[in-house]
């Protein structure tokens, strides 16, 4: 079976008994430090989200620790066994008869795809078979052969042609809405089917965002999802501190200055934004 990937950018069972988490004293600024990935995960839990929301900044080329996908998968999925009834990944599986815009489609992704770490696409297939053993029903984006024609076609002029940066440019913008316009019809049938349980998603830091700027307003499918989870979404933005450079990148996030600040101490770093969205920078390992 062939994915088409997006890395752009930046059901039930039972489970073991887990012990309360240990549950560090807040420190200044909504920061709280804990010696282990799971106990911080369990207080993001704590706000009883009907649909968890879970962007990362995808493993760039090179990387030598584990990924932000890779860490969830191991640490913190096994935590949602009996609590969550569905996780979406954000991975694309085209329908059968798209073998032309599937193609089209890895060819236009390649620019990006070759700076990114090359297991990112095994290890979200991985994140969803690990998901099934606990009970968990996973699923893909489904885009339509429309949908990728779409994409494929963006940016050019009618006969086809188009400059190549301004084309490029056209069709991630079309990807990264196709991706929020998917992954918000897909989480609202979850939502609709997952009686008490959450629903969980994967994907992408771009896209999870309940009140995006507005720039980024069409590539989020956090504002329709909070509306259909009745206000219980809840946004968790994933890192492994490994990845966090210097760059204008990462610095001019609004949480940056408050972890860096406790960067020294290697604990799970858990920054509480605004009520119900968080950012989790993992214990450096």
């Amino acid at each position: 079976m062939k994915y088409v990937y997006f890395a752009l950018i930046l059901a039930a069972c039972s489970k073991k008994p887990v012990d309360p988490p240990k549950v560090a004293a807040p420190l200044s600024d909504g920061v709280t430090e804990f010696d282990k990935d799971e106990d911080a995960f369990e207080q993001v839990l704590k706000s009883d989200p009907a649909l968890l929301a879970i962007g990362e900044a995808h493993a760039q080329r090179g990387a030598t620790v584990a990924s932000s996908a890779k860490r969830f998968t191991d640490e913190l999925l096994p935590l949602l066994a009996g609590r969550a009834s569905d996780l979406l990944v954000e991975l694309m599986m085209p329908p059968k008869g798209c073998a032309k815009e599937s193609a089209a489609m890895r060819q236009t992704q390649k620019p990006v795809l070759t700076q990114q770490a090359p297991t990112n696409q095994n290890e979200y297939v991985a994140m969803g078979d690990a998901a099934r053993k606990l009970g968990i029903v996973p699923d893909l984006l489904r885009p339509s052969c429309d949908d990728l024609a779409s994409i494929n076609d963006a940016g050019d002029d009618v006969d086809g042609s188009a400059e190549g940066g301004t084309s490029q440019m056209a069709k991630i913008e079309r990807s990264l809405e196709t991706i929020a316009r998917l992954t918000t019809a897909q989480g609202t049938k979850m939502l609709a089917r997952a009686g008490r349980k959450m629903v969980v998603s994967y994907g992408g830091a771009l896209h999870n965002d309940a009140s995006p700027p507005p720039e980024r307003a069409a590539w989020a499918f956090g504002p329709a999802l909070s509306q259909a989870a009745g206000g219980r979404y809840v946004e968790l933005d994933l890192y492994v501190p490994d990845f966090i450079t210097s760059d204008e990148t990462w610095t001019k996030q609004p949480w940056y200055p408050k972890w860096k600040a406790h960067e020294a101490s290697h604990e799970a770093v858990l920054i509480e934004l605004a009520p119900k969205n968080f950012v989790l920078v993992l214990r450096k390992i």
